[in-house]
């Protein structure tokens, strides 16, 4: 496969995802959206090695065969068509590998750990699956303050703990819990009730308890990126268009009282893409960067 056509290929593949990351894909620039698309498809299919495993695969031999394949694409000699595009893209951007390789780690972390004892051992997690990504991003955007790397971090935890939120019925029906044990019982909510989809006072609060610190994290990456120069903030329109999508998703969990149970909670993509021109309209104006906070 030759290098225009393995990107075609992760283009389609993060066109067909539906994320909501695709739309803040379409501001960027052509080379650094390609590069966009190409690691938005690694994640994707290293991530579905485990997540959606092939029938007859074994997850752990297939997330080792993406270490291997992560070591040839930096020696340039990648077989994959995700890894002869990303070969491309790493060399051209100085993207290091140990990166890639911490997010399949994080990954990895799915097949050993499915219960978390306390949030620090949940925020090692979130920061190799998400975290990580955002440290990727920096290279593709350009941004150049050293700040920024703590914003991709905290902008990277609170993704990450707004997916949980939200699929806290569907990872259960997986058999995992992502919420750390020691919130459970500090706020009375037992596992079994959380298995069988119980909506109670103590889940409730538990659930507040969790989106209020996410809310903390989104906070930290708002309070970064104001203070960062012009040009680097103008550099994180594409993470600006993410903050505001997802800080949107989790006010609906809180607006719905918590009532994750049920259909996932969502954006329309009509709504998404508005929403996406209107931050980036927004930052051609300095003194109106501020995306809102939350949304019923």
């Amino acid at each position: 496969m030759t290098p225009s056509e393995a990107q075609a290929y992760c283009t389609q593949v993060t066109q067909r995802s539906g994320s909501n990351f695709y739309y803040s894909f379409l501001f960027l620039p052509r080379d650094r959206r390609e590069a966009m698309y190409t690691v938005y498809a690694f994640c994707k299919e290293v991530d579905s090695a485990v997540d959606d495993p092939a029938p007859g695969t074994n997850p752990a031999d297939e997330l080792a065969q993406w270490r291997d394949e992560l070591t040839a694409c930096y020696r340039g000699t990648p077989s994959r068509p995700v890894t002869i595009s990303l070969a491309r893209h790493v060399k051209e951007l100085g993207i290091p590998q140990w990166y890639f390789d911490e997010l399949i780690n994080g990954v990895e972390m799915d097949l050993v750990s499915r219960r978390y004892a306390t949030f620090k051992d949940l925020y090692q997690y979130c920061y190799r699956v998400a975290s990580v990504v955002g440290l990727i991003c920096l290279h593709i955007f350009g941004t150049r303050a050293p700040e920024a790397k703590d914003y991709a971090i905290n902008l990277g935890i609170a993704f990450q703990l707004t997916n949980i939120l939200r699929d806290v019925g569907n990872d259960a029906d997986r058999g995992r819990v992502y919420l750390p044990q020691e919130d459970l019982r500090r706020f009375g909510y037992r596992e079994e009730e959380l298995m069988h989809r119980r909506y109670t006072p103590n889940f409730t609060e538990l659930m507040r308890f969790q989106c209020t610190r996410a809310e903390q994290y989104y906070a930290a990456a708002r309070r970064i990126v104001e203070s960062l120069p012009p040009g680097d903030r103008s550099s994180l329109t594409v993470s600006e268009i993410m903050r505001a999508v997802y800080v949107r998703i989790l006010g609906r969990i809180e607006a719905s009282d918590y009532q994750v149970f049920g259909p996932r909670i969502s954006l329309p993509p009509s709504y998404r893409l508005a929403l996406a021109g209107g931050v980036w309209l927004r930052s051609w104006f300095p003194r109106s960067t501020q995306a809102p906070r939350s949304a019923s």
